[in-house]
């Protein structure tokens, strides 16, 4: 988005500096180079208040001030200002040592304006910080507008949702699995186990999108390991099993409640209940319930299904393998709930297509 000169000599600018010959040289900068709202300030002190009540577009900060430095007033508008607020600070000052320049940047100083300071440059760093400024400002009115939207097409947006995640977990399995259906039979079952478990609809929603992406990680294994037909010696072995923690890193550090329990189900979905699972070795309710969910879900479709090193057991098998598991793979109270489930589980796996 372009700004044009008029949008730009009507931002606000705040500038600060005990000298006033400094003052002076800069008020006469910003008003031959056209900005109309600007106003000077020589005490630190005053600079937090001002700030407040004048919401700058933009701030010039004088470093080394007697009462309250620059670097006192940097910390004090980091209070003020909203994490989701930019104000871009250029720091105007004669010291140019580099531990100085770190402290600022670390306190919050966008960038640099060496005294005496030269005109030109003046200019191109206030004009190139304030189209910033207006492009921040443009998108969080555009974010604004977004989740108005959101509002209004909530169901839409949630369908887009569902099928992105789907495609992506299709990432993970397309290489060794024949259906292209694991991934979306595991987050089903491991939806109606959480149903039998007396999870709220909304709960259970997170549950059955979010197991979709429980094998994410697998985009991180060499095909020579994930496609052998053969036995996989001990060392393979590992290295399959670090699906789980890169699919945790892939997942890691998002605010989405959706992904948080994606990344919770990617690291947790191979834990035992009697402690012998990995990647860590969790027991008992040590392992996050979203994770037993989909144990129980992604073993019982694993069964039913053909892989390159073993051929399908029957259905009545795998519902046999799972019960004997109870206590030891797998939580007994779900494996209860996926018993109760199974007249659901059948009819979902034969929609969808199963080897069982």
């Amino acid at each position: 988005m372009l700004h044009n000169d008029s949008e730009l000599q009507d931002c606000r600018i705040l500038v600060v500096d005990d000298n006033q010959a400094n003052l002076a040289f800069l008020e006469q900068v910003l008003d031959v180079s056209g900005f109309q709202n600007v106003r000077t300030l020589s005490e630190g002190p005053e600079t937090p208040g001002v700030f407040a009540e004048y919401h700058p577009d933009l701030l010039i900060l004088d470093l080394h001030m007697p009462g309250m430095d620059g670097f006192e007033v940097l910390e004090q508008l980091r209070d003020l200002t909203s994490n989701f607020d930019f104000v871009p600070v250029l720091v105007f000052t004669a010291d140019v040592a580099s531990e100085t320049r770190r402290r600022a940047l670390s306190a919050g100083a966008s960038d640099f304006l060496t005294k005496p300071g030269d005109v030109f440059e003046i200019r191109l760093r206030v004009c190139n910080f304030l189209r910033m400024r207006l492009l921040y400002k443009a998108l969080r009115a555009a974010n604004s507008e977004l989740h108005e939207d959101v509002s209004k097409a909530s169901l839409e947006l949630q369908e887009l949702h569902t099928e992105l995640v789907e495609r992506l977990a299709l990432v993970a399995e397309y290489r060794d699995d024949d259906t292209g259906h694991h991934a979306r039979r595991v987050g089903l079952v491991a939806g109606m186990i959480a149903e039998q478990l007396g999870m709220p609809p909304e709960e259970v929603e997170v549950v059955r999108t979010s197991a979709l992406l429980h094998d994410i990680g697998k985009v991180g294994i060499p095909d020579t390991i994930l496609l052998k037909p053969g036995i996989l010696t001990p060392d393979e072995i590992e290295v399959i099993r670090t699906h789980t923690t890169i699919g945790s890193k892939v997942l890691s550090g998002s605010q989405s409640a959706f992904l948080q329990a994606a990344e919770t189900i990617a690291r947790t979905h191979h834990e035992r209940w009697d402690g012998k699972g990995y990647p860590n070795g969790l027991q008992g309710e040590e392992i996050p319930l979203l994770g037993r969910i989909v144990s129980v879900a992604d073993v019982f479709d694993a069964l039913t299904s053909k892989r390159t090193y073993k051929e399908a057991v029957g259905r009545d098998e795998a519902i046999s393998i799972v019960r004997s598991e109870s206590g030891k793979a797998f939580d007994p109270k779900v494996v209860e709930a996926f018993l109760s489930a199974m007249q659901q589980v059948d009819a979902s796996c034969k929609k969808l297509g199963t080897a069982a």
